[in-house]
């Protein structure tokens, strides 16, 4: 997994949205037994009480489970990481139409410039 650690939030709460990306983009399947936390943090490049953190509000959530003795495995519950996948995609649209409006972009004409990303996308690219 890469992790990317930025300035602006806390790092506890970008753990664990990057973790919550690995559980809906298949880098952790349901029911797969995590890497220790202190694995996590080596590989994250953080405190590992931060990493703790992270996965403690993360089983909070319900998208980890903690077995004594086995360690941390990440959800069955398909509906909770679709749930949450739902979740990340509003988030990224809000950000993505917030961004448009800065830029003048709005109704229609929005709607347009994404009709024809899509369909340029559709050919490869080409024009």
């Amino acid at each position: 997994m890469e992790w990317s650690i930025r300035n602006d939030l806390p790092i506890y709460s970008q753990l664990m949205e990057q973790i919550k990306l690995a559980l809906v983009s298949g880098g952790f399947s349901p029911g797969e037994r995590l890497p220790s936390v202190r694995d996590l943090a080596a590989e994250a490049g953080v405190n590992p009480n931060t990493m703790q953190r992270a996965l403690q509000e993360l089983e909070r959530e319900g998208l980890v489970y903690t077995q004594r003795t086995a360690g941390r495995f990440v959800t069955e519950e398909a509906e909770k990481i679709a749930g949450v996948k739902k979740g990340l995609a509003a988030r990224q649209v809000r950000d993505f139409l917030e961004a448009m409006e800065k830029l003048g972009f709005q109704g229609g004409e929005l709607l347009a410039l994404i009709r024809e990303n899509m369909k340029e996308e559709n050919n490869g690219g080409d024009t």
